[in-house]
């Protein structure tokens, strides 16, 4: 079974006929909300909004144990992070969708592991590679099916938030070797590392980040969000043609 968890436009899967909705204590406190299952093409999926289904909680808020822990309960084949992003790299416009391979974290005091207390040992988990490379693939082939492949690779640079970035701080993102900026992949994708689930993310362009072509003075959030409902249609195209073939 897939499990999809939607970011800022996605609190919900137009194409998912829902069969039933799990409310799921952790020992990490609440998920965001309940676990949404169903079918898309005859194919369980699981759906959970990352923000909350009203869209309620900032980037920081968010309780990613609990979302984590929930969603790896159910059997899971991977984890499909769908996210908005700030464009850094010049081919990153609105619109697009690219499914990076690495993660810069700049993110501060969230509860970023499983392994902590005196009850537990200290644990390293390798994190070289922060994206399941097959996930990767399967969105990536998926895309191609389609004939309108997405982008492949670049570094997601993770910022706290809920703020958007400074022009300056943008400048020192894209020279540390940002592609693009989000707020919500980690502590996320450490976290399924954690618990052995693969996770893989598709992330849509919203806006050029600050500084960047027309986000030279301001983002302009409201063409940003008009951006990213037309670019959903894609992305539910996508993972209907993933939910068929999830293997991995």
């Amino acid at each position: 079974m897939l499990a999809i968890i939607g970011g800022t436009g996605l609190t919900k899967l137009a194409n998912l006929n829902i069969s039933r909705r799990q409310v799921v204590r952790t020992p990490y406190g609440d998920p965001s909300g309940a676990l949404t299952f169903g079918e898309i093409n005859g194919n369980e999926v699981v759906f959970l909004a990352r923000h909350g289904y009203g869209h309620t909680l900032s980037p920081h808020e968010i309780n990613y144990r609990a979302n984590l822990w929930a969603l790896a309960q159910q059997k899971l084949a991977g984890i499909v992070s769908v996210a908005s992003v700030g464009g850094i790299r010049a081919d990153l416009a609105p619109g697009k969708l690219i499914v990076p391979e690495q993660i810069i974290d700049y993110t501060w005091g969230r509860k970023h592991t499983y392994f902590e207390g005196t009850d537990k040992p200290v644990t390293h988990v390798d994190f070289t590679q922060p994206f399941s490379v097959p996930l990767r693939e399967m969105i990536l082939s998926s895309s191609k099916e389609l004939n309108d492949p997405v982008l492949d690779g670049g570094v997601y640079a993770c910022t706290q938030g809920p703020r958007l970035e400074t022009a300056a701080e943008i400048r020192r993102l894209e020279s540390d070797g940002a592609d693009m900026v989000g707020m919500t992949g980690m502590p996320e994708a450490c976290l399924a590392r954690e618990l052995g689930v693969p996770y893989a993310m598709l992330a849509v362009v919203a806006n050029w980040a600050a500084g960047k072509n027309d986000s030279t003075q301001e983002i302009h959030l409201r063409a940003a969000n008009e951006v990213v409902a037309e670019a959903l249609q894609k992305v539910h195209r996508i993972l209907e043609c993933m939910s068929g073939v999830c293997t991995v």
